[in-house]
Order: structure tokens, then sequence, then C-alpha cells
């Protein structure tokens, strides 16, 4: 039950309503935005509510605004009933009514750098926030937010949204208080520098303002976020970790990292990513420090071993390993963490100051150092593309990360030619698999494609991507040499038989 712990105000607990109650304040045609970023934090009282509606006739098909993907409360149950007409900036596969809806061309989604998507909303260019839906551990007394694991977009829907709903989760520990730094940047041309010089540095406010004559209602829930524990590291993802802390250790011995302090590191989501951050607690770097979007279950084991003495994130990912830590050591991880807005995690401004480290996982990378993180063969939406260009264009370093095979060695992460460009070229300077690194910064293309094939691609693949290099640099030469005939016939070959292997 609610209480003055959670509601902080006499008045508040005038606004409690049923969830049913709620969701008809979304009508069809509206935009509305969502707390949260991963499956963290976001609201999901409502949005089953308003599904359950639509499938017993209300005509409601809403345009869903958020940070990143959320978990499937809103995105499947709502696209399950044809109740998204439209979504920005960012999804993930996990949701399969909303990747079918996608794909079909149902649900409009647009993929947007993260970093573009709040300020956009603050200049206007999507057009209102009809209904802002809150996920909070609590309300103050001035009518203020507590929010939980996920900050996203939120506090700039909150700014602009006609309607307010507050789902009330108990579930969130109110150790959750003092973790967050709210800030909003002004609109240009009155827009100053964001002070942040160090990674732990608070600029802000601890909550998100409202005010109590701005909430329209209250929802109580008692939904936990919808994430599991992730997969242990297999062999492949052990060797790219350790192949990426000798890069790591090579750049401080050439002078080109420093010495005594290693420079903030950026990690993307997946068990990937998880298992190469997982490798630096074997590493010899101490005093490490994450200024990233989303700070995953390795972090938390990092700080608890005195490895990261700083987080900076826009979303923790609350799993069971994760609750069961932060409940058993709030306040360590408290002093720890700092959870940002979105466009202040993924600044470009803030992330070049730091001198920020980037690794990111693609889907795929061809031999020329262009990456694609969001399309199976080049026309179905896997996921978006997040913050991955925010963080791969501004980076002090920009790594990718990725084992040399998929779908149990049939197919190369390493191809002619990417059938989706997310990351050209011009914005990657390193690729590490488990074969070895190729450290690309410098190079014309050719060498390039040279380094990235004999260090990066599988031995079961190098021949054929050999081949393909020697046929266009013989038949097509210039600058960069491509024949669209012999990619297209690997990736036919892919798409006909589930191996690239000719």
């Amino acid at each position: 039950m609610l209480d003055k712990t959670r509601l902080r105000n006499p008045e508040l607990f005038k606004k409690i309503v049923t969830p049913e109650k709620a969701a008809e304040l979304i009508l069809d045609g509206m935009n509305v935005g969502v707390a949260g970023f991963t499956p963290s934090g976001y609201p999901k009282k409502t949005t089953l509510a308003l599904a359950e509606a639509i499938k017993n006739g209300k005509k409601c098909r809403i345009n869903i605004w958020s940070g990143a993907s959320v978990g499937p409360e809103i995105e499947e149950a709502l696209a399950a009933v044809g109740g998204i007409a439209g979504r920005m900036p960012y999804y993930a596969a996990s949701n399969k009514s909303m990747r079918k809806g996608i794909n079909a061309n149902d649900i409009a989604y647009v993929d947007q750098h993260l970093s573009h998507f709040g300020q956009q909303v603050d200049y206007g260019f999507f057009g209102d926030v009809d209904v802002a839906i809150v996920e909070a551990a609590a309300i103050t007394k001035d009518g203020d937010f507590i929010l939980g694991t996920g900050v996203g977009n939120l506090p700039m829907f909150v700014k602009h949204a006609k309607h307010i709903i507050v789902e009330v989760n108990t579930t969130i520990s109110l150790d959750m208080e003092g973790m967050h730094d709210i800030y909003l940047c002004e609109k240009p041309p009155f827009r100053k520098e964001i002070p942040i010089y160090h990674v732990g540095d608070r600029v802000g406010s601890p909550y998100v303002k409202c005010g109590l004559d701005r909430i329209d209602c209250i929802v109580e829930s008692d939904i936990v976020d919808h994430v599991r524990n992730l997969a242990a590291p297999d062999a492949a993802s052990i060797k790219v970790a350790e192949n990426l802390v000798d890069f790591l250790e090579h750049e401080q011995r050439h002078g080109r990292l420093p010495k005594d302090q290693m420079l903030p590191i950026q990690s993307g989501v997946g068990s990937i990513a998880n298992a190469v951050l997982l490798g630096l607690e074997k590493s010899r770097f101490e005093n490490l420090e994450m200024y990233s979007e989303i700070l995953q279950d390795a972090v938390f084991k990092l700080i608890k071993s005195g490895k990261i003495k700083a987080a900076s994130g826009c979303a923790f990912t609350p799993s069971p390993t994760v609750r069961e830590m932060f409940e058993k050591e709030p306040q360590l991880y408290n002093r720890r963490i700092v959870l940002r807005p979105l466009d202040i995690s993924n600044s470009p401004e803030v992330i070049r100051r730091l001198g920020v480290i980037s690794l990111n996982t693609p889907i795929e990378f061809d031999i020329y150092g262009q990456a694609n993180s969001t399309h199976i063969m080049g026309n179905s939406m896997m996921n978006g593309i997040g913050g991955s260009g925010d963080y791969m264009r501004n980076g002090y370093l920009t790594i990718f990360t990725s084992p040399s095979t998929g779908g149990g060695g049939k197919i190369s992460k390493v191809v002619p030619m990417v059938t989706h460009a997310d990351h050209t070229e011009h914005d990657t300077m390193v690729f590490i698999t488990e074969q070895g690194v190729a450290d690309v910064r410098g190079l014309p293309p050719i060498k390039r494609a040279k380094l990235i094939i004999n260090k990066c691609a599988h031995p079961d693949f190098r021949a054929q991507l050999n081949d393909y290099l020697e046929y266009s640099i013989k038949n097509f030469p210039g600058h960069e040499p491509v024949t669209l005939t012999r990619a297209f016939e690997m990736h036919e070959q892919f798409r006909k038989t589930g191996s690239m292997k000719l």
C-alpha cells in the first residue's frame, strides 16, 4: 500500500486511481512519453490496462516515445493488440510483436541517435507530448519525482506533457533517492556548456521537477522490471576481453592513454558487452570510471570488487543479481553511481571532454571498417542504433568488440560489405574479435581491409575475404575497391542456406 514514505504530501492521496481510470486519459493518436531506459524504470500498470481496453474494443493507436527499449508491459502488450502507430527513438528485438509490426511497416518506426531525441522533443520537432507516464519510487511534498533505475528522456517528457500519470512502484527501493542528477539544457541561443568535468560530478537535482498541480493521477504498482540475469561469458567473449585488455595496456605503454588513470569507459548492451567488461576485473587497471548510457551487471561486480570508483549512466539493469547486490549494500552503489537524463549521458560535448573509450558490439562489420548495428541482411530491423553512434563518433577511442562468427560458425561477422551501414569507416578506429586486434587508425582503405581480414576474421573465412579483396583490386581498382556482384553472392548464399561459405 502507498503510504507517506512514498507520497510525501497528503494531497497526493486524493489523486490515486485505478490503472483502468488512468488509461482513460490516453486517446487515439496521442504522443505518449514513457519513463525508463531498456527494461529499467518503465511504467507497467497503465499500459497493460490500455492494452486490455483496446482488446475489448477501445479505438486507440498511439505513438510511444521513450529513452530506449522498454519492457513487454508496454511494447509487447500494446503492439500485440495493434495499439502502437509509431515508435521513437529505439526498440529492441526482444519485444517480438513490436519487431513484427515494424518490419511489416504497420508501426512507423523512426530510428534515431539517442542523444538527439530529447532535445528535438524540446524543440517541438515532433509535436506535443500529450501524456507522460512516470514510474517513481516516491513523490516529494512539492510534487517532484524520485525515480527508480532508469531516467531516459522522462525529464523532457514531464517538462512538456499536457497530462501526467505517475505510477508509484512499491518494489523500488527508497535507497534510490539521491542517485539521480537531473539536468536540463537551455534551448539555443541560450545554451551553455554542460558543467560535467569528472564522471561523478553532480550538476542538477536529485528529483524530476513537476509540481503537485500538474499531476493528473497516481497509480499504485508492484510489478518489477522485466530483466533477467545475463548469460555467463563464453570462450570467445573471454578471449575478446583479453585482447581488449592487451590493447589498452599497449596504448598506455606507448603514451596514448594516461598511465596513472584509465580514461572513462562506455559499454553497449548485451551478454558480449557485459563479458568484455568483466574481463577488466582480472586486469591491472585500478580506479576505473564508466561514463555510459546503461550500467549492466558487470559494473556492479566491478564496483563491489573495488575496480570501478565512479559510474555515470542513464539507467542500470535491475537483474535479480543486481537487485540482490543493491539491497545488501545500497549506500555503496548510491555513492558510486550517478543516473542522468539521456541527452546528458550521451552528450557529444561531455563524451569528448572526458575522453570516453567507447566499446560497442555490431551485428557485422566489413573489411573497410563500416559497421552494421541495426539490420539483419540489410532490410529487417533487429534493434535501433541506440547510443552507439553518439559514443563512436565522439569517443577518444572507438572500439568494436565481437566474436568473429555467428550461427554456430556458419556466419562470418566480418563481411565484404555491410548490408546496412550505421557507422562508416570515418568513425571507427579499432576492431577486436577473439582472433585478434585490428587498429585501423590512419590507414588507407586497402591496408585497413587487409588488417581487418587477417587480424579479426575467423580462419575459415579469411581466404574467401582475401579473394574478394584481391578480385576487387584487380577488376575494379580505385581508392576503395568493391565488387557489388560478389558481395551480393555471399549475402544471397547466406539468405538461401544459412551459411556464408561459398
